[in-house]
């Protein structure tokens, strides 16, 4: 069947669930299993419990045309552990180094040897899942036809004082980049479509049904036919009410990104005061209210304050959902000031430690700092995530990607945010820079001879190589790393060489993007209550589970990890609610 045949057949299938006005659909078993959201960890277990045979009905609040959630956006970034890219260049990792890093920057505090503890099952999914990344995970992606760039990149690197972060390059991404992971697993799923699926889209979960303490199906509203493309805001209009049972139902809802208030709710205490202004990396579909309906029905949520949004945002110069905000992917090179120009001590630095400089930011006591840098260090080493931002690697196209990389000075992404962009000023020198900079704040808070004097103390330590300045140390522990070297970090210079400008300031935000907490699970997915016992019938995967049992990362993320978490939750919980089914 062509894949508009399959969108035909999913709406129809949709259509004929549509109940009009305030009449109640009264059906028998709808299935064997309820999926709700239609995600990648969805999307996953959709595919896990179809291969087992189980019939399955897949619920989800927006249009069919945003199914595979915010996968879709995503840069398609992997954590592999020894992979052959990895080998390649040179990169020697092993399962005890990569185990090492994730549980010193997890930091898990709250009992993970204690089985009532709000970190007790992260760790042991975080376990599980190390293994997984470091054995059949990548030949599994592949087997389904995934690749990657030859590149690996070096994310949340840290400190090289055996601290936390990612010791060594993990970070791989895939060609097809967000579309790409999603894509085998919505094939599988839309093949079974009419025959073991049933989407039932525009379907709006609000409540868990309980029957003797197990979780037996959901009720909701039906919501009005929206022909809103993906990402953007779609019609809350209420038409209709249904009410589906099952033998099991998995939540798979995502987490809170999209929802200010709830993020400002849970913001953590130990980061101070929630940010006044954020911008948001997810569509605001990412609402975070199945969460709430699932501890109505008895789940525990745990480290709710355990968040992970980026600092170096800039609003999208053409937003598809409101406060639309883009992250920059940046290298050692560029100096990180606060917002009164005053550079920031370690972890400060590009690429480093993201919830570091979150907590730099915050003590600063505004929302939004400034990177400072120049043309050159653009031209190398800005890469915008996001599939849309990347539209040769979205489209599976290697050569032309490495083409632009290659042949245009700025890649045309990154172009258009410097042309377009509201966050970004260039001058031609530093007093003209400072002048557009106090323009866009409306403010006079930068002042230009201790810029000056910042920028020229890290520039006449370029040369030394003896230098303790920590970008410094940062930058040329970059270098030193081949796939930096060539692809990812430009050649150390004076950020103020006139050959290198014009010179560029940009304003960074903090934008939203993933919850590190949420339903506690056990390692077959099955959601738990405050006394630490499964609730029958209820299972949960992804990011509505901190990627796994309540928090895989603890405190901190090592990037690529959320994608695996919903890959991997997906697999492990389908499996196992459909053994559970037999």
């Amino acid at each position: 069947m062509s894949r508009r045949g399959l969108f035909a057949l999913g709406g129809a299938a949709a259509a004929a669930w549509t109940v009009a006005g305030a009449h109640r659909a009264h059906a028998g078993l709808a299935a064997d299993v309820i999926i709700v959201g239609g995600g990648l960890a969805g999307l996953v277990a959709a595919s896990e419990l179809i291969a087992a045979g189980r019939r399955v009905l897949i619920l989800d609040q927006e249009p069919e045309t945003s199914l595979g959630g915010q996968a879709h956006w995503s840069l398609g970034g992997l954590f592999f552990i020894d992979s052959v890219e990895q080998r390649l260049a040179g990169v020697r990792d092993s399962l005890e180094l990569a185990r090492g890093d994730w549980f010193r920057t997890a930091g898990w505090d709250r009992g993970p040897d204690d089985v009532l503890g709000e970190d007790y099952w992260g760790k042991r999914w975080a376990e599980s899942y190390l293994q997984f990344a470091a054995g059949e995970k990548q030949s599994w992606l592949r087997s389904l036809g995934m690749n990657w760039v030859p590149y690996v990149g070096w994310a949340e690197r840290g400190q090289a004082d055996g601290g936390i972060g990612n010791s060594v390059p993990r970070f791989h991404m895939t060609l097809g980049t967000g579309p790409g992971v999603v894509e085998p697993f919505e094939r599988s799923v839309r093949a079974a479509a009419g025959r073991l699926v049933t989407f039932a889209f525009r379907h709006r979960v609000d409540e868990l049904i309980l029957t003797n303490g197990a979780v037996t199906g959901v009720r909701g509203t039906v919501l009005k036919p929206s022909d809103a493309i993906r990402g953007t805001p779609s019609s809350r209009v209420a038409v209709g009410e249904f009410e589906y049972t099952a033998a099991q139902v998995v939540v798979t809802s995502g987490g809170i990104g999209g929802n200010h208030d709830l993020v400002r709710r849970h913001w953590p205490a130990r980061l101070g005061n929630a940010p006044a202004r954020m911008i948001t990396g997810v569509p605001e579909h990412v609402d975070g209210r199945m969460l709430g309906i699932t501890a109505a029905a008895g789940a525990r949520l745990v480290n709710q304050d355990r968040m992970w949004h980026y600092t170096e945002g800039m609003r999208n110069h053409s937003p598809i959902w409101p406060g639309h905000g883009i992250r920059v992917l940046a290298a050692p090179s560029s100096m990180w000031f606060d917002a009164e120009g005053r550079r920031f001590a370690e972890p400060g630095i590009p690429s480093v430690d993201t919830l570091g400089t979150l907590e730099l930011i915050m003590r600063s006591g505004f929302d939004y700092s400034w990177f400072i840098l120049n043309k050159r260090i653009a031209e190398k080493e800005f890469v915008l995530s996001g599939s849309e931002q990347n539209p040769e690697l979205t489209r599976k196209d290697l050569a032309g990607y490495l083409a632009t990389q290659a042949l245009t000075d700025v890649p045309p992404p990154v172009q258009a945010f410097l042309d377009r962009g509201e966050d970004v000023v260039i001058a031609d020198d530093l007093p003209g820079l400072v002048d557009a900079m106090n323009r866009l704040t409306g403010s006079t808070m930068i002042r230009l001879d201790p810029l000056r004097d910042q920028i020229i103390q890290r520039d006449n330590e370029i040369e030394n190589p003896a230098s303790t300045d920590p970008g410094i140390a940062a930058l040329r522990r970059s270098r030193a790393y081949i796939g930096d070297n060539l692809i990812r970090t430009t050649e150390p210079h004076r950020i103020l060489d006139p050959a290198a400008g014009p010179l560029i300031a940009i304003r960074m935000n903090i934008v939203t993007r993933k919850s590190l907490g949420g339903l506690q699970t056990d390692l077959s997915g099955r959601v738990l209550d405050p006394h630490g016992q499964p609730i029958p019938g209820l299972y949960a995967a992804g990011e509505a589970t901190g990627f796994g049992g309540g928090g895989i990362h603890g405190y901190r993320a090592l990037e690529g990890t959320f994608l695996g978490g919903c890959l991997f939750t997906g697999r492990e919980t389908g499996r196992a609610a459909a053994r559970d089914s037999a």
